[in-house]
């Protein structure tokens, strides 16, 4: 038995909580390591570089927040914090250099906000995601936001769920669009249908086993399986089931819901799904996704006559509080204080009307995290970095930054659209394997000296025809890496490397200063859903 199984069989991680305020009170160097690692179950981690301080990780599901939630998370930041967000690629946000001495202040004040940290960190099922403009997109073949809530409210604070294997990450995305990388998933569910010659039945193909760390990225099998919305939340609830149970635990590199698929087969772990739901469910439909990938960054019209929606980069996924307060406001002044995550660490502010789009363009915070930004910048994704994370080996955040500015400054209007994802270590936090340039972060020996290195990976991509990036170079020092990419990046062509079935997604170019010019969805056309 693994040291964590170990912990396990002593006693449920959420059994932790009773203990939180008898640490504040003794201070955090009392705390056991045992329960250490129970503190993640409740989202805190006290990370190495960061001594005596824990990140805590919200949970959002679905990327949903609001304008009040907002304010508290900038209020927590600001007042217990060091006064830094930062948005994830999993739609949550995390909140830097808390004290053990504060946390029951702090999960106080999320209480009050309708906001948990709950069962962000350890083997647990992880938030679970759906597109960050569900409901709002005029392409969405069906909105997968129950869904998630159903499944939020199934797992959450409930031992049946707390002992998985691993970690358990789920998405659930009508959207055609590829915007939160399902195939990266442990559990996937994607927009398809099956047509019926006089009508379209829209539900979910299942994908099963997706993941980028322990042993690195595995693109997640079909189970070619069918599934209506309103069965789809109990497929989920079986397959996290039978993971529960028959998962391997004993090695937690090799651990992962990937690891069952691989030893049963994807026919074996169907047919054991359908003997739970007690009948036999349709092969899978036709897949309703596009070529290519969208992260609804810019100004889109919404579903709802006369509304749209604003997708804002955070650049690298890092925000002052200050600033957090002020996109809050945002949100209440110019929609309905609703605010969306996306995995493309951008904030969407949903409702605003076609009389208030133009002003709200013209606000100098929509300057700053803008809508419309370059090539690069709009595709430029980091994981936290060694100055936080215990499992990084370099600092990624800066470096990606300071990477961009000089390319920008090099190549300029020369650049294509282009995702540039940044990630640490091996657990590939940012996504860098299935991005069109991908970089590992890692330590290397150059002219007898330790670096910080990256090695250099092209042509990730996930959606209908999904693709393994490719190695082209090892062990490239960061302070060289922009003359290497200066030489990389015009000859990257994203249309030859992603050649693949269906045609290929609209652009998103960002609205002009005029209300009435902004970027129209196209795609597919929604159709009645039949039985």
């Amino acid at each position: 038995m693994n040291k964590i199984e170990a912990i396990k069989s002593e006693r449920d991680g959420l059994t932790v909580r009773d203990m939180i305020a008898r640490y504040a009170q003794t201070g955090w160097e009392t705390i056991p390591e045992d329960d250490i690692q129970r503190l993640k179950w409740y989202g805190l981690f006290l990370r190495n570089p960061t001594p005596g301080y824990f990140m805590l990780r919200v949970r959002l599901p679905g990327g949903r927040t609001t304008s009040a939630q907002l304010e508290t998370l900038a209020e927590i930041a600001l007042q217990y914090g060091n006064g830094v967000v930062d948005v994830t690629t999993r739609q949550q946000v995390q909140l830097r250099h808390l004290t053990i001495e504060n946390v029951p202040a702090v999960f106080a004040k999320l209480a009050d906000a309708g906001l948990t940290s709950l069962q962000t960190g350890m083997d647990t099922v992880r938030n679970v995601m759906t597109c960050p403009v569900a409901g709002l997109n005029p392409n969405e073949l069906l909105d997968g936001t129950d869904i998630v809530r159903a499944i939020n409210q199934e797992v959450l604070d409930n031992p049946a769920y707390t002992n998985l294997p691993r970690k358990c990450n789920i998405a659930v995305t009508g959207c055609p669009d590829n915007c939160l990388h399902t195939e990266t998933q442990d559990i996937a569910l994607v927009p398809a249908y099956h047509d019926l010659g006089y009508d379209k039945c829209y539900g979910y193909n299942v994908f099963v086993g997706g993941k980028l760390g322990s042993g690195g990225y595995r693109i997640a099998s079909s189970l070619d399986m069918f599934v209506n919305p309103a069965e789809a939340f109990e497929v989920c609830r079986i397959i996290l089931h039978i993971y529960r149970d028959h998962g391997p635990r004993e090695n937690r590199t090799q651990a992962r819901l990937a690891f069952l698929v691989e030893s049963w087969g994807e026919a074996r772990l169907r047919q054991e799904v359908e003997v739970r739901m007690g009948r036999t469910l349709p092969a899978a439909g036709a897949d309703a996704r596009v070529a290519g990938e969208r992260d609804h960054i810019g100004i889109f019209r919404q579903k709802q006559r006369g509304m749209n929606y604003i997708g804002l980069k955070v650049l690298v996924g890092r925000v002052k509080a200050a600033d957090l307060r002020n996109i809050a406001a945002l949100a209440a002044r110019y929609g309905t204080g609703e605010v969306r995550l996306s995995p493309a660490q951008a904030f969407m502010i949903p409702h605003i009307s076609d009389r208030l789009v133009g002003e709200l363009a013209e606000e100098p915070l929509v300057k700053q995290f803008a809508y419309n930004p370059s090539a690069l910048y709009k595709g430029l994704v980091s994981c936290v970095g060694s100055d936080y994370c215990n499992l990084a080996v370099i600092e990624t955040k800066s470096r990606a930054v300071e990477t961009a500015q000089a390319l920008e400054r090099k190549l300029g209007d020369g650049l294509k659209p282009i995702t540039l994802h940044w990630s640490g270590c091996p657990a590939g936090c940012g996504n860098h394997l299935v991005a069109d340039i991908g970089l590992l972060g890692k330590k290397a020996k150059v002219d007898g000296k330790v670096v910080d290195a990256v090695d250099v990976f092209v042509g990730g991509r996930s959606g209908p025809d999904p693709k393994l990036a490719t190695k082209i170079m090892e062990d490239v020092p960061c302070d060289r890496l922009p003359a290497v990419l200066e030489t990389l990046m015009p000859y990257h062509t994203r249309d030859k490397m992603h050649r693949v079935r269906g045609k290929a997604a609209p652009k998103a170019t960002g609205a002009s200063k005029s209300a009435a010019s902004w970027n129209e969805t196209t795609g597919l056309t929604p159709q009645p859903l039949s039985a």
